[in-house]
């Protein structure tokens, strides 16, 4: 047996010492992440930044880049008022994994499909608790629903179905679910929004489309709040594969999801 000269094994070992701008940067968006800094607040201009944390310009401006390639912070250029903060996005997040998805030639059919494993679990839940008062804000937009329908403002309409969903699984208040929930909703939206531009449909057969859609939410809620637990969880199932059926016809559930339109 034979041990490596102590300088050899040392000579193997790479160390990666964070430069101050990471420092910086790691700092920043510790802040940002805990709320200590708000929504929408400015960082103080650059010069009182070098001048209090004893850094230079170009040290600043690299934490800077790297916490605006992160979609944390905004800068305008040439601005003296400081970079913008922004929240954590979930839209970056659909961003990137949408690229994720496309590399792995994933489909628009698998992508509906992933509803199915989370939304009738979200009911079932839902149901079983009768709702457990947080059914108001599905109520409501229910009510907002209708009356886009009765102006024959179908497009702001399409825009809310997105948002039912989101509320339907956030009624469960588990954060992480309604994230991943999200994710998937943000990638199904902009593959239906190609749709309607491939796939048009009468003025006639949009208006009972729509006004279907609305009844099955409201069977929905009505089911979820008498305690009505697996005929709330076999309708929301139905009306999800009826939906991904319409969604993946005439070729689109084989088109593989397009993060980069």
């Amino acid at each position: 047996m034979s041990l490596e000269k102590p300088e050899e094994s040392m000579s193997a070992i790479r160390l990666h010492v964070p430069k101050t701008s990471e420092v910086l940067a790691d700092q920043i968006r510790a802040q940002i992440i805990r709320g200590e800094i708000a929504e929408g607040a400015a960082l103080p201009p650059e010069g009182q930044l070098m001048e209090g944390l004893g850094i230079s310009r170009p040290t600043l401006r690299e934490a800077f880049r790297i916490l605006e390639a992160e979609g944390l912070i905004s800068v305008v250029r040439g601005s003296r008022t400081g970079a913008r903060v922004h929240k954590p996005s979930v839209d970056l997040v659909s961003r990137y994994a949408g690229y994720v998805l496309e590399s792995q030639g994933t489909t628009i059919a698998d992508l509906y499909q992933a509803r199915l494993a989370i939304e009738p679990s979200v009911v079932r839940w839902l149901a079983t608790e009768k709702g457990a008062g947080k059914l108001a804000p599905l109520r409501d937009l229910i009510a907002r629903m209708n009356a886009l329908l009765d102006e024959d403002r179908h497009d702001e309409f399409i825009d809310l179905v997105e948002v039912f969903h989101q509320a339907l699984v956030a009624a469960s208040g588990l954060k992480t679910l309604t994230f991943l929930s999200r994710m998937l909703l943000n990638l199904a939206a902009k593959h239906q929004r190609g749709f309607q531009e491939r796939q048009t449909r009468s003025g006639e057969v949009r208006r009972k489309s729509h006004r279907a859609g609305v009844r099955s939410y409201q069977k929905l809620v009505d089911l979820i709040e008498s305690g009505d637990v697996e005929a709330a969880v076999a309708h929301w199932r139905l009306h999800l594969q009826n939906a991904n059926d319409t969604w993946t016809a005439n070729g689109e559930g084989s088109r593989v999801v397009d993060s980069l339109a």
